[in-house]
């Protein structure tokens, strides 16, 4: 236990992975996949097609959106400066093949996925970790090493990086692998207060002055 909150070990371990549940809040040590380029995700497919190679492994692993900016070293290496969430919907229509051809454990990234992602996700073994947006300070802080830079012909926040993090978060379940999701839950929410809502408002404006 770190600050109150459990940690996972990354790769995470397929019970470990069904144990969680929508709502926990956990910290992250181990290797991490990280990128937050669209074009990335097109050839991450072009992999899975067979018509490109695949630069590293990713089966049973994790893919976070956050993007990253890195720059070389002196020793021919890379140092990443930051890393910073992005929005996790751009990628919906790629994620649940995704998810499912390489038996991903963890992705995530803000604002959530959508329900075929969630679907492939149970089918699979798979959560989505929800990060802090704006929190670059706090999740750059848990980098302790850069393990590869991978298409290093794109700009920095598209390359395939892998990073050996700790005490990374912390990170809440969005969505766990029983299809249990957060942002489902608080769309409903806020769907069943709509109505009693509008009646509040058109009952201010019928007493407002005029």
């Amino acid at each position: 236990m770190s600050d109150g909150f459990p940690t996972l070990r990354l790769p995470l371990d397929p019970a470990d992975v069904r144990a969680l549940r929508a709502g926990d809040m956990v910290l992250l040590e181990g290797e991490i996949v990280i990128t937050a380029g669209l074009p990335t995700h097109h050839r991450l497919v072009e992999c899975m097609d067979g018509k490109r190679a695949l630069p590293r492994d990713l089966a049973g692993g994790s893919l976070f959106h956050l993007g990253s900016y890195s720059r070389e070293t002196p020793d021919g290496g890379f140092e990443v400066l930051y890393m910073n969430p992005t929005t996790s919907t751009r990628f919906n229509p790629l994620m649940p093949r995704l998810i499912r051809h390489f038996g991903l454990r963890a992705v995530g990234g803000k604002g959530g996925l959508d329900r075929a992602s969630a679907e492939a996700m149970r089918e699979v073994g798979c959560v989505y970790l929800s990060f802090v947006g704006g929190g670059c300070p706090l999740l750059s802080d848990a980098i302790r090493e850069v393990v590869a830079v991978h298409w290093n012909d794109l700009v920095s926040h598209y390359r395939l990086v892998t990073l050996r993090v700790e005490a990374l978060g912390p990170v809440t379940v969005g969505i766990d692998a029983h299809g249990n999701s957060l942002y489902d839950s608080l769309s409903q929410e806020a769907e069943a207060r709509l109505p009693d809502i509008m009646e509040q408002l058109a009952a201010a404006r019928d007493a407002a002055p005029r």
